[in-house]
């Protein structure tokens, strides 16, 4: 049953998903099991920058820079909780594994790295995260409200925020432009 789990995997919003924490969205799946499933949004900047993050920690930040880059709207569930997406994983006190390349990690001890620079070489922070109960994504995988795509970590990393809906689909084949009502739109 663990080859059903979508661990590493896209979840790219079907343009009919029409829930406003969701539209057009692309999550990255961290945990997927029978109970339950948590991903990030990776596609949907707020207004907020890290060095705010910092400031916020009373982290001191050597580099204002890269205290510019934005922080991601990562889900609806506990939107005050930070996350790091970030290559390489790393040695840092709360990170899950994704596999030998990727880490997610919600330790503040990444975040002092990165402020210092001398934190992971690939970063992407987020706050908050979609939680799905048993059987709830599965329902929704079901309901055509998603599209599963195997991850590619460049779209995380280096592809331009607005372009990354798209490109996750096409990862599989799909163009969503062909699949709105809404054409011109997509």
């Amino acid at each position: 049953m663990a080859q059903d789990f979508l661990v590493d995997q896209f979840l790219v919003a079907m343009p009919s998903l029409n829930d406003p924490n969701f539209h057009q969205s692309v999550v990255y799946i961290c945990e997927h099991n029978a109970q339950s499933a948590l991903g990030i949004i990776i596609n949907k900047p707020t207004n907020i920058v890290l060095n705010d993050i910092f400031k916020q920690l009373s982290i001191e930040a050597d580099d204002q820079h890269f205290g510019q880059q934005p922080v991601y709207h990562g889900g609806p569930v506990q939107t005050e909780r930070g996350f790091v997406i970030h290559e390489p994983p790393g040695n840092w006190e709360s990170t899950l594994l994704l596999g030998d390349q990727l880490g997610v990690t919600s330790s503040r001890d990444v975040l002092a790295c990165m402020a210092r620079g001398q934190g992971p070489h690939k970063i992407f922070v987020a706050l908050g995260y979609a939680g799905w109960g048993a059987g709830q994504l599965e329902t929704e995988l079901a309901n055509n409200s998603w599209l599963s795509t195997p991850a590619d970590h460049s779209i995380i990393f280096e592809t331009p925020v607005e372009l990354r809906w798209q490109a996750a689909a096409r990862l599989i084949g799909v163009d969503l432009s062909l699949l709105t009502g809404d054409a011109g739109h997509a």
